[in-house]
């Protein structure tokens, strides 16, 4: 059962932010009309703040400042010390680590571009979410540039076949820069070994990103967090409120270990938002280390989700629950076991079960999850993602991650499988 630590008290939430109950007196006062405002606005669907400057945004500047500090200081880094961003999603957090970890080995790439750097090589694991090779045909980097890694059977990275490929690529004159590693894979919902690959990317000075948009959540339970041992080796981690957190879209963060690259990276000095002779504190200025300059307010969701749920002992997310009751209901029909709350298994109709020829089988097969959940659109009672992967011919793919899903949920869902592939 994947619990809220109660060790992230909302006091040290808010250790360094003014921000308190909204019934206090004096400059609280106007902060509790401030979110009365913004309980109107959320009802009636508008938005009207950007985060970009702290005058136009000053209460959400800093609920940014002390929520990414807390997540820092979540993922084991000394007093939550770095930078960070709010992005529009896991797949932009995961290009601006590519980015930085660019910049920080080749600065002058800022304004000279590619041809000013030697051919660059980046590497993740075969079963890693596809917006690393998006990542790195944006920046101009190449998918061809991207090498991926060899998993075990469990979907997990090897440490060693990492380690033979940074060889190979130097060797051949290429300069790797660059390393993904994944906590909570879309597929397997595997994690990678983080302190054997964090060895490797220390031996030979390559910058290791951990895209933990799924599973970096489990820092949050005392229970499950082990998974993520070596998360705070990583120069930047990826970690999505909006997945496990149940923190509604959209609401994706890049924390970054290095204070200030971010800045250096990304800034351009416009004149006219990003004066610096200011009377306050520059750093509240966030849009100028930011790829956009005014930012969506994805930081308010998770703050009042904070506030109101890190302090109570019973909130529980309950999917672990329930995906090892459907992984005792179907049991048989696994292939793997379950690393997080993604749940990989195939149907055998009646006609198919006492097949003797394997290939034949196997062909029948593939073809039925693509069958059953066309049926399931058709009447809409439920839909469940299928594919294949290497090997493995369609197979079933369900991911839990509402909190309110039920044990009567799987069973509908075994029983709707069951009816809809009888006469296949």
């Amino acid at each position: 059962m994947l619990c809220f630590s109660t060790s992230a008290k909302a006091s040290d939430f808010n250790a360094n932010c003014a921000l308190k109950q909204p019934n206090s007196r004096g400059k609280n006062a106007r902060l509790q009309a401030i979110f009365q405002s913004w309980h109107i606005l959320c009802n009636q669907h508008h938005v009207m703040s950007l985060v970009f400057t702290y005058e136009v945004a000053p209460v959400f500047v800093l609920l940014e400042y002390v929520s990414l500090k807390k997540m820092r200081e979540i993922i084991g880094w000394q007093d939550g010390r770095g930078d960070g961003i709010f992005s529009p999603g896991g797949a932009i957090s995961n290009m601006y680590a590519m980015l930085l970890a660019r910049f920080k080995m080749f600065p002058e790439v800022k304004e000279k571009g590619m041809s000013s750097v030697p051919r660059l090589v980046a590497f993740t694991s075969e079963h890693s979410h596809f917006s690393i090779k998006k990542g790195a045909a944006a920046l101009g980097i190449g998918t061809e540039s991207v090498i991926c890694i060899k998993v075990d059977e469990s979907g997990k990275m090897i440490p060693a076949d990492l380690e033979r490929r940074i060889v190979e690529a130097k060797q051949k004159g290429f300069v790797p820069f660059f390393v993904s590693a994944t906590a909570g894979t879309t597929v397997y919902g595997a994690f990678d070994p983080l302190i054997a690959i964090s060895d490797v990317c220390k031996k030979y000075n390559v910058w290791m990103h951990v895209d933990g948009a799924w599973g970096g959540s489990l820092l949050m339970s005392r229970r499950h967090r082990w998974k993520l041992d070596g998360v705070d080796r990583a120069n930047s981690v990826t970690w999505n409120p909006h997945k496990m957190m149940s923190v509604p879209l959209q609401c994706s963060a890049l924390l970054v270990r290095e204070e200030g690259l971010m800045q250096n990276c990304n800034q351009m000095h416009a004149c006219y938002l990003f004066q610096q002779d200011k009377h306050y504190d520059l750093s509240y200025d966030t849009g100028d280390k930011a790829l956009q300059c005014g930012r969506h307010v994805d930081i308010f969701k998770l703050w009042l989700m904070w506030r109101a749920k890190v302090k109570k002992r019973k909130h529980c997310c309950s999917v672990l629950q329930v995906l090892l009751f459907l992984f005792a209901l179907i049991l048989s029909l696994f292939f793997l076991y379950p690393q997080h709350t993604n749940v990989c298994f195939w149907y055998l109709p009646p006609g198919i079960r006492y097949m003797e020829d394997k290939e034949e089988r196997k062909k029948h097969l593939h073809k039925v999850a693509p069958v059953i959940k066309a049926r399931m659109m058709e009447y809409g009672t439920t839909m469940v993602s299928y594919q294949p992967q290497g090997d493995k011919v369609n197979f079933f793919r369900m991911v839990i991650s509402n909190p309110a899903a039920t044990f009567e949920d799987i069973d509908f869902l075994i029983e709707e499988i069951e009816r809809l592939g009888q006469d296949l």
